[in-house]
């Protein structure tokens, strides 16, 4: 029934006269409870959360990665970071990578995932791209087709496998697996 239309004189005798029953239904109050959620969770993000106090931390944010031999790679933020290191590896073990937001003067926020971390010969660029399928491997390096292959990557592999790997620091690559 629109906003200003009125109930016909039928149905408003009928619920005088008590001729109607009245609704034992709830009013749709906008909130969906959790039965009424559906469909396919999203993945989730990070592996590990943590929240600690880091007055000498500059910025708003920070992102970095913490490597197995302990040294930390700072792909953004200002001052030192290992307070936020130290609290999220409390949590999770190295190798990760973590984000860490402000959330007060001087309380931080820190979410880290697990990373899988290789040592790789130069390839001659940033991002490698190996897939294997059957017999066949097609390598690409930063973008262009490249021959030949990685045997290094190539181990990581049980079967059909796409393998991708990006540059952290010279000769360490962040490394995904995805089985095909």
């Amino acid at each position: 029934m629109g906003l200003f239309r009125r109930k016909p004189l039928h149905v408003r005798l009928a619920e005088e006269g008590g001729l109607v029953e009245r609704s034992t239904m709830p009013l749709f109050t906008g909130v969906i409870p959790e039965t009424g959620i559906h469909g396919i969770p999203r993945e989730r993000q990070y592996d590990a959360v943590a929240a600690t106090d880091a007055p000498d931390v500059e910025g708003s944010s920070a992102r970095f990665v913490g490597l197995e031999d302990g040294s930390l790679l700072i792909e953004e933020g200002d001052g030192d970071l290992t307070p936020l290191a130290d609290a999220i590896e409390q949590e999770i073990a190295r190798p990760y990578r973590a984000n860490a937001v402000r959330r007060g003067e001087t309380q931080w926020a820190i979410a880290a995932h697990r990373l899988r971390v290789i040592q790789l010969p130069e390839p001659g660029g940033d991002e490698v791209e190996l897939v294997l399928r059957g017999e066949e491997k097609t390598l690409v390096v930063d973008g262009n087709r490249s021959f030949g292959t990685m045997s290094e990557l190539e181990q990581l592999a049980d079967g059909d496998a796409v393998i991708r790997a990006a540059r952290l620091d010279g000769t360490f690559w962040e490394v995904r697996v995805d089985p095909l």
